[in-house]
């Protein structure tokens, strides 16, 4: 009888860390895929994009529900922390938001009510920037700016 309960802890044990190790699998080898959805949600869509160099992209999308406009920063390789920021700013009205820190991934979301306004946005991975202004403007040129400081 003890025999067979040492057997059964040790295959609980063994399907225990099988399932964790899953788990945790899944997790890493999720996050190359990150959309642009999932970060700002998925009533968003992308309605504009620019790259930052070969780090990744940042994505501008927008909601028609609530008119707001979300900005997300998505590395191209996931991986080790950098220092990543996204913004977005309604020159209209004065709105804006960012998102700035430490990631392995992405940096956003960051929402801001854009409906029937330009909007100026933009991203960093490390020490390359991207700014859009003036951007989705029926009647102004969009300007795009890539730096590396």
């Amino acid at each position: 009888m003890r025999t067979m309960r040492n057997v059964a802890d040790v295959g609980a044990l063994t399907v225990l860390a099988v399932g964790s190790a899953t788990a945790f699998s899944a997790t890493a080898s999720a996050a190359p895929n990150v959309t642009p959805q999932g970060v700002c949600g998925k009533a968003y869509k992308t309605v504009n994009s620019a790259p930052i160099g070969s780090l990744g992209t940042v994505y501008l999308t927008y909601n028609p529900a609530n008119g707001e406009n979300c900005v997300a920063t998505i590395r191209s390789n996931p991986g080790t922390v950098k220092t990543m920021g996204t913004w977005v700013y309604v020159p209209d009205t004065g709105d804006s938001a960012e998102d700035v820190g430490n990631y392995t991934s992405y940096a956003g979301p960051a929402y801001v009510y854009g409906k029937g306004h330009c909007v100026s946005w933009g991203g960093s991975i490390s020490n390359t920037y991207v700014t859009v202004e003036n951007s989705n403007c029926a009647s102004l040129k969009e300007r795009r700016v890539t730096e590396v400081r």
